[in-house]
């Protein structure tokens, strides 16, 4: 048990706490069996994937984490299915050091519901809301890979073996961007979590800020397995298909050369894919330099 859990599991409720000069940093986020997750994915991946977008967003914050509360709704009591996920759960938490401080259990179809929590220093939290005219935009690793694994899975896209499998690992497996989100609290203006897709979520950023944006879609990270299909795809999965779990953030020109820095301290492609404007609106320009307009804006969480 972490040092700053007085009281954990076997009581009401937990008493944690928060280091002097910090505040506490809180999120939640809702899994649904074949809304959130796949139905043949696997508990172990289940159990992964429910912690990892809560980091995800703690991520963005620039915030470290440090406890979790675990809801679920399970059809039937598996214990196989159970251990595998918890498997997947707890190899995470021991990675970002998280202590399972609470929960509860209910019966009824499949759902996780995770509250997790963590602390930064007093006033040193990313935000929406910093983004000024003349930042550059950056995206962490490579973005659509979720996207073309569901468009597998749901029969819209035919892959290869190994393409499939590829793909399918950056569906079931996001990779939270944590220790780098803490080393750009310094650094960025602004950050958000790229979850409902890039559009989308650029939006969302955009608009706290009160700032548009040009967008570079040849700078765009994409995979090799999106490179091979690009001819036939275009830049819609990677615009728009959500689930890569990767940070977009701003930054001020002058912090470039320390942005590339971080690159080869994690090892994580970090790419400047744009600029922030004056205005309200994202221009997306091709190699050509003619405007794209994307076919869609993202995962619409009450979308038919």
């Amino acid at each position: 048990m972490r040092s700053d859990v007085s009281l954990g599991i076997g009581d009401d409720a937990a008493l944690l706490d928060v280091p002097a000069e910090h505040q506490l940093v809180t999120t939640t986020d809702v899994l649904i069996a074949d809304v959130h997750f796949h139905s043949s994915a696997t508990p172990h991946s289940i159990g992964h994937k429910a912690l990892a977008v809560n980091l995800s967003d703690l991520a963005a914050m620039g915030a470290t984490p440090a406890w979790a509360t675990l809801g679920m709704i399970i059809p039937d009591i598996d214990e196989r299915w159970l251990e595998k996920f918890c498997d997947g759960f707890f190899y995470l938490a021991k990675l970002y050091d998280i202590d399972l401080v609470g929960g509860d259990t209910a019966r009824g179809p499949l759902m996780v519901a995770i509250q997790l929590m963590g602390w930064v220093p007093r006033g040193a939290a990313l935000k929406r809301s910093g983004a000024r005219s003349g930042d550059h935009i950056y995206i962490t690793g490579t973005l659509g890979d979720a996207g073309l694994a569901l468009m597998h899975l749901k029969g819209l896209r035919d892959l290869l073996p190994d393409q499939a499998a590829t793909v399918r690992q950056r569906l079931d497996y996001p990779c939270p961007r944590v220790e780098l989100g803490i080393q750009l609290r310094s650094l960025a203006s602004a950050a958000i979590d790229v979850s409902d897709g890039f559009v989308a979520d650029l939006r969302h950023l955009l608009r706290c800020s009160a700032v548009g944006a040009e967008i570079y879609l040849d700078e765009l990270p994409i995979s090799k397995v999106y490179q091979s299909l690009y001819g036939e795809i275009g830049w819609e999965p990677a615009l728009t298909s959500g689930d890569d779990y990767e940070l977009c953030f701003t930054a001020a020109p002058d912090r470039d050369d320390e942005i590339s820095t971080l690159t080869e301290l994690f090892d994580i492609p970090i790419t400047r894919v744009g600029t922030v404007t004056i205005g309200s609106d994202i221009v997306f320009f091709d190699r050509e330099g003619q405007q794209h307009s994307p076919k869609h804006t993202g995962y619409d969480h009450f979308g038919v």
